[in-house]
């Protein structure tokens, strides 16, 4: 497909997405977090981390959906480690998925932490308290510094826009932002023109939907919107014996700086960077019990990060 064929079919899907709610406060936020770290004596790296999966709607006054599998542990994990490594973070996150700082919290963490011992003060339970005072204070600590701004999404519709915003947004921090894509981005939808407004019916007998190819992002981020950004996209496949191959093929055919290739099942043990100076397998510490893969990858991801801003200065 030519590129004035990929720019045509992406400037569609956004002229005919539903408008963001809230840009104003959205850009506002946004424009306020740059600013404040690429001002004064501030030059901080930022980066874009996207979290979780994207939701396809059914109908206008959405009901139901088609869903992309994701916890977001891999881009709150990331996120975590790239503010202890200096970084700004905007985090674009799925509502309802898993948080920075909330790892060693229990799935339920309201309900589980806190009790009333006396039913007038809360406490939080003993077992909890290490674990409850850690993510509070990191949590703190890191919005205090204006080093995490979080962005929740829900559709497909409202992660590309706000994707766009955000690549747009940081446009002139030039080599110094990144990009991180770990979100499962649905790689088809139903378009909203063609969408039904209300609940579709289900006694009317089989449902046929006819999903459109979400148009590729990846080439115009990296072409227009942010053309100066370090880019590491993802790879999930459920096959390893193909893993490799189409992460190769990404690599080459969007010209991003590495792509992490994760397979299904071994994903939280270990991922391979590949990038045009190889294939690194990155593994959690396996003598290290609280050991996370995430630990090591940012560690390569920041230093591949240091090279290309020292390349791009010289």
């Amino acid at each position: 497909m030519s590129s004035m064929g990929e720019d045509e079919e992406v400037s569609s899907f956004f002229e005919s997405s539903p408008p963001l709610k809230k840009m104003e406060d959205i850009l506002q936020k946004l424009n306020g977090f740059i600013e404040h770290n690429s001002s004064g004596g501030r030059r901080r790296r930022i980066v874009c981390v996207t979290s979780g999966g994207t939701t396809v709607p059914l109908e206008q006054r959405c009901v139901r959906y088609i869903d992309n599998f994701s916890s977001g542990n891999r881009g709150a994990a990331s996120t975590e480690n790239f503010v202890k490594a200096g970084y700004a973070v905007v985090f674009l996150y799925r509502s309802g998925t898993c948080q920075p700082y909330c790892r060693s919290l229990p799935d339920d963490p309201f309900l589980e932490c806190f009790q009333f011992p006396d039913n007038s003060n809360i406490q939080v339970h003993s077992s909890h308290v290490e674990a409850v005072k850690m993510a509070v204070m990191d949590q703190q600590a890191a919005v205090a510094e204006a080093r995490l701004l979080k962005l929740p999404f829900t559709t497909i519709y409202e992660y590309l826009q706000m994707l766009r915003l955000i690549a747009t947004a940081l446009k002139d921090v030039g080599p110094c932002s990144m990009f991180y894509l770990a979100a499962a981005v649905s790689d088809f939808y139903v378009p909203w023109n063609s969408m039904t407004e209300h609940k579709i019916e289900s006694g009317s007998g089989p449902l046929d939907i006819r999903l459109a190819q979400v148009p590729k992002m990846l080439s115009i981020l990296r072409t227009t919107w942010a053309p100066k950004a370090f880019c590491i996209s993802f790879k999930l496949e459920t096959d390893a014996k193909i893993l490799i191959d189409k992460a190769t093929k990404a690599l080459g055919k969007y010209k991003v700086h590495a792509v992490v290739a994760n397979e299904l099942s071994t994903r939280k043990e270990e991922v391979v960077v590949v990038s045009s100076s190889g294939n690194v397998v990155v593994r959690r510490d396996s003598d290290k019990p609280e050991s996370i893969v995430e630990d090591n990858l940012i560690r390569l991801i920041v230093d591949r990060h240091s090279t290309y801003i020292k390349e791009s200065h010289s």
